[in-house]
Parts: structure tokens; sequence; C-alpha cells
């Protein structure tokens, strides 16, 4: 069995978890979040905790029951607080402006960048150069992060770029005669 998938996900206060046929489904405080359930993990519910087991007979149910306890413990977190990336815009003349469900780019293009952001996440902008992304999923939230630094990546000889906040860029050195 997953090693990982021996701790169970505890479930805090105001967090309602609802199983049915191959789906779990867990509301909180900011929203819903639904999954469905790999058919080789069986998941229990003990008083206000949550195990995933392997099913009988299954080969790969080990390891997905260890995915399937990651994935649940991320949407419990993100139904009570929520996950966040940052991301931070190094050059001169990059800006970033936050206007309701979309995010507009400047990145040194010949035109401007309009990222529309999809259903559940926020985008905010605390100064020009900083992109606080929101919601509570965290793959949509790490998705919609990486489409934005994917505009315009880090180079590696002055470091310019759409960089995630924590992110070290190791600068090459330039070309010596």
């Amino acid at each position: 069995m997953s090693r990982i998938a021996k701790y169970p996900v505890e479930l805090p206060k105001g967090v309602e978890v609802t199983m049915s046929t191959g789906e779990i489904s867990v509301k909180g405080p900011l929203g819903t979040l639904k999954q469905v359930v790999h058919p080789s993990v069986s998941i229990e519910r003990e008083g206000d905790k949550l195990l995933c087991k392997s099913a009988a007979g299954a080969d790969d149910g080990s390891a997905q029951s260890g995915t399937m306890r990651a994935l649940l413990a991320n949407m419990v977190t993100g139904v009570t607080k929520g996950f966040e990336k940052r991301l931070t815009l190094v050059g001169v003349g990059y800006r970033a402006q936050a206007q309701g469900g979309k995010l507009n780019l400047t990145l040194g293009f010949s035109h401007p960048v309009a990222h529309d952001m999809p259903a559940g996440i926020k985008v905010e902008t605390p100064s020009q150069t900083e992109i606080v992304i929101k919601g509570i999923d965290k793959q949509v939230v790490g998705q919609v992060a990486a489409e934005v630094r994917g505009y315009r990546p880090p180079e590696p000889y002055k470091g310019k770029g759409v960089r995630y906040a924590d992110e070290v860029i190791v600068l090459k050195e330039t070309k010596k005669k």
C-alpha cells in the first residue's frame, strides 16, 4: 500500500463530503469541488476522517490510493483556505493589469496580451509587476499560472520575463572573445 495513503484526510468543521457511485464531492465555505474516484480505490469515512484504500484485486490500487488521498487533501484545503500563485514581471516596460475576469499584459511584444481567466479563478495585481492568481482548485490555479508564465518565460542571460515569485533563475555568463 502507498505510504501516503496510510494517513487519513482530516475534515475540518464546515466541510461536507458527499460520496456517490464513482464520484466524491467536497463542499466548504469557499465552494464545492467534485472528483471522479479511480475504480481501483475505495474511500471510507470514519467520523471526521477519510481513508483511501486499494480495492480488492486491483493491480495499481496502491499507487492510485496515494494519488486519490493527495487529491482529496487538496480538495479539502481548497474549499477551506484556497490556493494562490504569485508571479513577478521582470523587465523594462513589462506591466500587468487585472480587469474583471481578464489579465492584460504588456510584455514587450508589438501587441498587448489579454488572458481570460476560467470560472472560479480570481486575479489581482497589487502592483504593475506583481500578479496573484487565486482559486479553490489547485490544479486550475497552477495551470493558469503556467499559461501566464508561458507568454514570456524568463530568459537565461538577463532573467527578463514572467517568473514565479519564489523561482530562482540561474543566469548564464555571456560569451567572451
